[in-house]
């Protein structure tokens, strides 16, 4: 594994069981070979759950839509663009030379968190 990578495992006081997926992970798909694209589709979908799972356990008296909105404000693209560029995951990405050169490592439109079970960790969840 680069030290890249192994510095973010420090930084997120977490160690990947499987580095190829952290490699993975941090490729986009302007990159060459393996990419994000089905990690983020799963993770997406855990994300999803997890919160929906806590905010029902945490909250017993609010109804579906109450619950729905705050799973939505939680969970979407601005929010996961934050905690993403607070721990600077923009610098770990691997990009294709066209993305490089537009800048997309610090666009908030395009940093999105990697990882279904670092997207849990940023909020503080187990899985």
């Amino acid at each position: 594994m680069n030290a890249d990578l192994e510095k973010l495992q420090k930084e997120l006081n977490y160690r990947f069981n499987q580095s190829a997926l952290l490699l993975e992970a941090v490729t986009h798909r302007s990159a060459q070979g393996a990419n994000n694209e089905r990690l983020e589709f799963l993770g997406d979908s855990i994300l999803n759950f997890v919160i929906a799972s806590e905010l029902y356990q945490r909250r017993p008296t609010d109804t579906e839509g109450i619950l729905s909105r705050l799973r939505a404000s939680l969970v979407n693209r601005d929010s996961l663009a934050e905690l993403a560029r607070e721990l600077d995951l923009g610098a770990y990405l691997r990009l294709g030379s066209g993305e490089m050169k537009a800048g997309a490592s610090s666009r908030l439109d395009f940093i999105r968190c990697p990882g279904s079970r670092l997207r849990c960790r940023l909020f503080g969840w187990r899985l």
